[in-house]
């Protein structure tokens, strides 16, 4: 979930996006005192995680290398895991291996629903449309690709997040980076060494997750949503331009996500399990809507995506250029190998840790294998004007690209001129699953941090929600930008940690698959979601 671009998820470097401002008097006065005095300090640890490192004339962010090495070593080591048991993954997402009386608090569905929630968003419209405008076609491609190679970092990840997590009394779980890096490596190793270095990478995994919890996770997402349905409705001469409106907005809206993160995990799931299919059938069939309306245009276009991909004009040079384009998108767009998807896995009613691995690799499949594609797809296949200008403009002219939420909007457009308010729609709901699922996160880092008694929980959710009414009105860039760059920091932090305990993860896939070739688990033949 990158933020320098839009809600959601991730926009690679050369979009723009406009963050929704409504607080004149005291909120403005607030806002400049911030950004006079937390610039320098988000700048310095922007520069840091996001430093660019060069390739074939290409620039792009060092940790989007460390990204997809992760990956592509999780794949080899497991031997392309995500692709020999993808079948699997499906049986038990549909619960035909698990018992509801195991240990957990929800089921396979809910959990792969809540991580989702956190990922699928405006970025998988927006920046795909920066993507395929800066890189062409052919990063369309390359995105997949990275998507694949993804799976086997959430795989990693979301076992060691069941394996490791804690169970209370009351019957609640908590778990992810937090647990599993100072638990896991302390275990490993069993020394003062392992057991220091766990402890301090927990620790700098919990403040992070915490910290972009209530900003990037929080206020941008409350943000982002007020700014849309504002400009929907006629911008500042409309039914929300007046002062005050994004205030009451961000009131109402805070009451919404108060009420489903106070119910725990529980109430999470159950609004989850059915705003991100909601969201993700709305988007999908939209697109469909397009592709059918141009079906003569399909060959031409996959054909297009493909020959880009290893003979594109895109940015710098063709096949580097949509390479490095595509791998970016795809690591910005599914947080694979950043930690933050275990917590939510780490819920599931499970007694075996690998089989809410095997589920959490059909996320980076649904949130960039599927819809990012078919966003790439939508537009190439429509070829708004504003994409084949703007390709040219970046590749010949060397302007910035134009918005990606606009291209996108405007291939839609092309068949469904009222796409507009289809999107206000969708950003709202892809808002608040985000903050719902990143109030949750967040919960939990403060909880490894502070102690979970009811009192320290419900400062945290207060906390949480009246950020996310300040969200609304405040668009304090410069902590935006420092929250940006605390989220792909994890990253340096939890592979780290994946890369010392696939030994473990190893132990787990064997000690599931054989119980499965055994006999001693069933696959059960009728199932319910």
């Amino acid at each position: 979930m990158y933020l320098q671009s839009t809600a959601g998820a991730a926009n690679p470097p050369g979009s723009t996006h406009t963050l929704a401002a409504d607080g004149g008097g005291i909120f403005a006065g607030v806002e400049s005192w911030i950004a006079d005095n937390f610039t320098p300090i988000a700048d310095g640890l922007s520069n840091f995680v996001f430093a660019e490192v060069t390739l074939g004339g290409v620039t792009f962010p060092w940790i989007v290398s460390w990204l997809i090495l992760g990956a592509i070593v999780f794949t080899t080591y497991f031997g392309f895991i995500q692709v020999r048991k993808f079948k699997l993954a499906t049986d038990l997402v549909r619960g035909k291996f698990t018992d509801k009386n195991e240990p957990g608090e929800i089921n396979h569905f809910q959990a792969l629903a809540s991580a989702l929630s956190g990922t699928v968003g405006l970025g998988n419209i927006a920046g795909v449309g920066a993507a395929v405008t800066i890189g062409g076609a052919g990063a369309t491609f390359w995105m997949i690709c990275a998507g694949l190679l993804a799976m086997a970092s959430k795989f990693v990840e979301c076992t060691l997040g069941v394996k490791y997590r804690e169970e209370h009394e009351d019957g609640t779980v908590s778990g992810g980076p937090m647990y599993y890096l100072s638990k896991g490596i302390a275990d490993r190793f069993r020394n003062g060494f392992g057991v220091g270095l766990g402890k301090v990478l927990a620790v700098l995994t919990a403040i992070g997750i915490l910290f972009f919890g209530i900003i990037g996770g929080n206020m941008f997402q409350s943000n982002q949503a007020f700014a849309q349905i504002k400009d929907v409705t006629g911008g500042e001469d409309g039914l929300f331009g007046s002062d005050g409106s994004a205030l009451v907005f961000g009131i109402i809206l805070a009451i919404v996500i108060g009420i489903v993160i106070i119910g725990g995990i529980k109430s999470i799931a159950n609004v989850t399990s059915r705003l991100v299919p909601t969201m993700g059938v709305l988007y999908i069939v939209a697109c469909l809507v397009v592709i059918l309306a141009n079906f003569t245009a399909v060959p031409a276009a996959i054909g297009e995506i493909v020959s880009g991909a290893f003979t594109g004009e895109g940015v710098a040079g063709g096949m580097i250029g949509a390479l490095i384009v595509g791998i970016q998108r795809s690591a910005f767009s599914n947080e694979a190998g950043l930690g933050s998807a275990p917590i939510a896995h780490s819920a599931v009613k499970t007694k075996n840790p690998a089989t809410e691995g095997f589920v959490a690799l059909l996320e980076p499949f649904i949130d960039t294998v599927i819809v990012c594609t078919m966003t790439a797809l939508t537009i190439v296949i429509a070829k708004p004007a504003i994409w084949t200008q703007g390709f040219a403009d970046v590749n010949q002219n060397g302007a910035d690209a134009p918005d990606g939420v606009t291209v996108t909007s405007d291939a839609f457009a092309t068949v469904m001129p009222w796409f507009p308010y289809v999107l206000t729609v969708a950003v709202v709901l892809f808002a608040i699953s985000t903050l719902i699922t990143w109030g949750y996160y967040g919960e939990k880092a403060w909880g490894y941090l502070f102690g979970r008694r009811t009192v320290s929980i419900r400062i945290y959710q207060v906390l949480f929600c009246v950020m996310s009414a300040a969200g609304a009105v405040l668009t304090l860039q410069s902590v935006i930008d420092f929250a940006d760059a605390v989220l792909f920091l994890l990253a340096l932090f939890n592979i780290t940690g994946l890369y010392l305990l696939l030994p473990v993860v190893k132990k787990e896939v064997k000690d599931f698959l054989g119980k499965v070739d055994s006999g001693e688990i069933q696959k059960k033949e009728k199932t319910k979601v």
